[in-house]
Parts: C-alpha cells; sequence; structure tokens
C-alpha cells in the first residue's frame, strides 16, 4: 500500500483537526496494517526512523504497544519517563522540544497538561502524537472506530452510549463519533458533564459530518437501542483523592446487565481498560459475549501504528 503524503510530518492531537475522510482513511490504513502483519507481509514503512515516547503518565497499553507498534514497522522506539529528561527539572517545554528534534523522527507524548502538549508540538520540527492527555485521548478513540467498525461494519448511523465521566476519552469519542456520522449520547451525573468547548466543537463536527451529540444525566435513555455501551473508570490517574466520592456519586452509573438489555440485542461493550470490575462494569458483561474490550485493547497497536507511518514515513 502506497502511504498518502498528506500527513507527513503532522502532528495528530486531537480528532477535532481532522476531516471525516481523513480519519476514515486512517482506519483504512490500520486495518491494512493488521491484514499485512497477520500475513507475514512487510510493513517496514518506518524503517531506520527512531520514536521518541514522553511518559509522564504511566500505561500498560500505550507503551506496550507503541513501542512494539514502531518496532513492526521497522523503527526504534525510546522510553522517556520524566527521570529521564531535563523538562522535568525545570527546562522549558520549548526547548526540549527543539533538542528532541535534533535526534528523533516522532515524538509520542503521555502526559497531564494538554497546553502543554500543544507547545510541546509548536516548537517541535518533528511530528508529535497525543497518547493522552487530561482533555483527550484521540489514539484509543481511532482504535475504538476501528473496533466498531471491525464488528459492525459500519459507523455512520450508529448509535455509541457513553457512560460515565465525561473525561478525556469521552471527549475524543464525542469528536470521533461526529465526525463519523455517529449518534453520540453521553450519560454522566450533573457535576461531571463534557467540556463546554469541546461539546460546542463536537456539536459543530456532528452538524457538518450527519451525526448526533446527546448530552444527558439519563443512562438508560443514552442506552436505549445503543449499537455501542462504553464505559471508563471513574476516577482516572491523577483523581485518587477523588476516588471515594467519585464511588459515590457514579454508583448508578454503571454498565450492568439491566442496562445492557436496554441496548440493542446484538450491541457490543467496550471499555478502554483497565477496568474497575464491579465499580463501571460488572464482571458479568466484561465477560460476556457482547464484549469486545480486549479486540479494542489489540486495535491501540493498529492505529496507532497507521498514525506512526502517516505521519513520519518519507
Amino acid at each position: 500500500m502506497e502511504l498518502k503524503k498528506d500527513y507527513k510530518g503532522r502532528d495528530f492531537l486531537c480528532l477535532h483537526d481532522y476531516s471525516q475522510k481523513d480519519i476514515l482513511y486512517m482506519l483504512d490504513v490500520a486495518d491494512f496494517l493488521k491484514k499485512e502483519k497477520a500475513a507475514k507481509r512487510r510493513i517496514d514503512y518506518l524503517s531506520g526512523k527512531t520514536l521518541g515516547m514522553i511518559f509522564q503518565k504511566n500505561s500498560t497499553r500505550t507503551r506496550v504497544s507503541f513501542e512494539t507498534g514502531i518496532y513492526y514497522l521497522g523503527g526504534i522506539g525510546l522510553f522517556l519517563s520524566s527521570a529521564d529528561l531535563q523538562i522535568g527539572r525545570g527546562e522549558p517545554i520549548k526547548d526540549t522540544a527543539r533538542t528532541l528534534s535534533r535526534y528523533l523522527d516522532g515524538i509520542m507524548i503521555r502526559t497531564f497538561s494538554h497546553d502543554g502538549v500543544v507547545e510541546l508540538a509548536e516548537y517541535a520540527d518533528i511530528p508529535v502524537i497525543n497518547g493522552l492527555t487530561d482533555l483527550l485521548h484521540p489514539c484509543q478513540a481511532l482504535a475504538d472506530m476501528q473496533t466498531i467498525r471491525e464488528h459492525k461494519g459500519q459507523l455512520s448511523g450508529l448509535k455509541m452510549a457513553y457512560i460515565g465521566d465525561g473525561n478525556n476519552v469521552a471527549h475524543s469519542l464525542m469528536f470521533a463519533g461526529s465526525k463519523l456520522g455517529m449518534e453520540v449520547a453521553i450519560a454522566t451525573p450533573a457535576d461531571y458533564v463534557p467540556d463546554a468547548a469541546i461539546t460546542k466543537a463536537a456539536q459543530a463536527d456532528a452538524a457538518e459530518n450527519g451525526g448526533k451529540l446527546i448530552i444527558t444525566n439519563d443512562i438508560k435513555a443514552a442506552a436505549s437501542d445503543a449499537d455501542v455501551l462504553y464505559t471508563d473508570v471513574w476516577a482516572s490517574m491523577g483523581q485518587e483523592a477523588e476516588a471515594e466520592k467519585r464511588k459515590q456519586d457514579f454508583a448508578q452509573y454503571q454498565i450492568n446487565m439491566e442496562l445492557l438489555s436496554y441496548a440493542k440485542p446484538d450491541a457490543i461493550v467496550m471499555h478502554c481498560l483497565p477496568a474497575k470490575r464491579g465499580l463501571e462494569i460488572t464482571d458479568e458483561v466484561i465477560e460476556s459475549p457482547q464484549s469486545v474490550v480486549f479486540d479494542e485493547a489489540e486495535n491501540r497497536l493498529w492505529a496507532q501504528m497507521a498514525v506512526m507511518a502517516l505521519t513520519m514515513c518519507d
């Protein structure tokens, strides 16, 4: 497959920055890479390339999928923790960005501040990939769209219900689903609704691309006739001090067999993992035939490989 050069050197920070056509092409590349690797055919689009992977937030799936992905593509991944970088000792982000640009072909960063990632991308001369911030998680949403399309054969016209915190995962799902013509229903407690600016931008994306975005506190209305039920942990990394309060606030926002009964009979269930079984999702649901959470976890690899190949290729 001859990759388009339209994305070479481009940052991957937010799915709102991309058109429906762009996102569908990324998904096509992800599907292609998955099939080629399974057939043991060469996919070394990034031979000789080096990806710096900055982790200020720990992760199982992000680290392993990016490190494996760059290896499959023929390149090398360098794990960089806060302890490895002068950025952790007060070096300005812009200095780190310009220095790393002299050594690397791309940067993936998983961190807290989204503004910090935007600044890193502004000053870097190489593509920056957002592996997660407190505001957005675009790699996860891209993998989610790949998973839904694999199981449902389409994206446009489907209903996806997200139950839980209006967090970074919810924000990126709002952008992805709205861009791809889905009906996205976000059900959260009143004090945990998605960011207002994100909601406004996603509403505009939905209007432009034939999608629909609903923000509600009613989990049954959100789940009603849904093709996809999705949830995430109630307390994300960095919110440990709020865990007990959130446990009380989200007590009614659980995906269980009762809630699943409101969705379509062939609905699939998704979770970006790690899951707190018995809290946001029951063990019975996550182990049910309708659960695709491990297909979803695998597709982080292929979706991120697509992003790396497209942004870092010659």
